[in-house]
């Protein structure tokens, strides 16, 4: 759990160069497509189905810190360049 919002990573899998699927449980029929950036990945693009709720920012940043947490790549991320003020 990342900022006091509960979502958990169900699995992923690789897709095509340098993207990942990834499958959360409180969006269990939507598909999230993260892209690697450097040495980190962020969500490009989310196949979202009309069952699950609404997408919002701060589930996306649940889902990068936990897609980059399991790739073993949290710390680039938290270090990205957007991040420093």
């Amino acid at each position: 759990m990342f900022g006091g919002i509960n979502i958990q990573l169900e699995r992923w899998s690789y897709s095509k160069r340098k993207m990942v699927r990834g499958y959360f449980d409180k969006y269990p029929n939507s598909t999230v497509y993260f892209r690697r950036i450097r040495d980190f990945y962020m969500v490009y693009m989310v196949d979202w189905d009309e069952g699950d709720p609404l997408i919002k920012k701060e589930d996306r940043e649940i889902m990068q810190q936990l897609i980059n947490k399991e790739l073993g790549r949290l710390k680039a991320y938290e270090q990205r360049k957007s991040r420093k003020v």
